[in-house]
């Protein structure tokens, strides 16, 4: 009688891993080299859409993007629950602007959806709640608001220069910032700032370069990232004047 085959058993590799095999990617490469933690201002996203409440006065997460992927898992869905301890700062800092609700679980289930199952392959991001806790910390530890005040550079009627906000924000975090505007509409003739975003490394999470020399994106990754930036035009700010408008008066 033939010994039993002793099969060694397979090394733990974590939550990800046993997601990819449960639910294997359909087509095409989902790897990426970078994140991008993309924040709006919300009186332009306002502008941008014409249909919105009295906007909020700064700026708030739109979204943690790997650069190179999106949708890569349809078969993890979004669960609420998962989250239920973060639900506090995610309304304060991860709001819906354009479509407010008690819980603006839609927005969050979209950028779940679309990036944060391509994050999932970082183990730091590889659950809902990695993904969007880290992302809150990263919010907080970049702290937009406090340093664009700290160099005076508040909403005004008056126009800024994108030097201005790209001085600044290299200054501080020691990278390029990406800076994306509405370009100006029929009889208006400026651009209004409406989206920074911030890159970090896949690694550990240090701030980096949104684009190095040697990685210039190929003209389908510029288009998806750019219609990523809003479904309606925004565009990377010109060298100029720019509109950083106030919020509309509280009601």
């Amino acid at each position: 009688m033939s010994k039993p085959v002793c099969h060694k058993p397979l090394p733990v590799t974590g939550h990800r891993q046993i997601m990819r095999q449960l639910h294997p990617v359909a087509g095409g490469s989902h790897e990426w080299k970078k994140l991008i933690l993309t924040q709006h201002w919300p009186p332009t996203v306002c502008k941008e859409v014409n249909r919105c409440r009295d906007s909020l006065d700064y700026w708030t997460i739109h979204g943690l993007w790997p650069d190179r992927a999106e949708d890569c898992n349809h078969s993890w869905h979004f669960n609420l629950n998962e989250i239920k301890d973060l639900l506090r700062d995610m309304k304060i800092y991860w709001p819906d602007v354009i479509h407010p609700s008690s819980n603006r679980s839609q927005f969050w289930k979209h950028e779940w959806d679309k990036h944060g199952t391509c994050a999932a392959q970082v183990d730091a991001l590889n659950s809902e709640r990695k993904y969007f806790g880290k992302s809150l910390d990263l919010y907080k530890q970049i702290d937009l608001n406090s340093v664009l005040q700290k160099f005076e550079i508040k909403p005004s009627i008056n126009y800024y220069q994108l030097a201005d906000f790209k001085d600044a924000l290299t200054r501080i975090y020691g990278v390029v910032p990406k800076i994306q505007c509405l370009m100006p509409e029929q009889g208006e003739n400026v651009q209004t700032i409406g989206q920074i975003e911030l890159c970090f490394t896949k690694e550990d999470f240090h701030l980096r370069n949104c684009t190095e020399p040697e990685e210039q994106p190929s003209s389908g990754q510029e288009a998806r990232l750019a219609r990523e930036a809003s479904t309606h035009g925004m565009m990377v700010c010109e060298d100029g004047p720019i509109f950083y408008p106030p919020p509309k008066s509280q009601h």
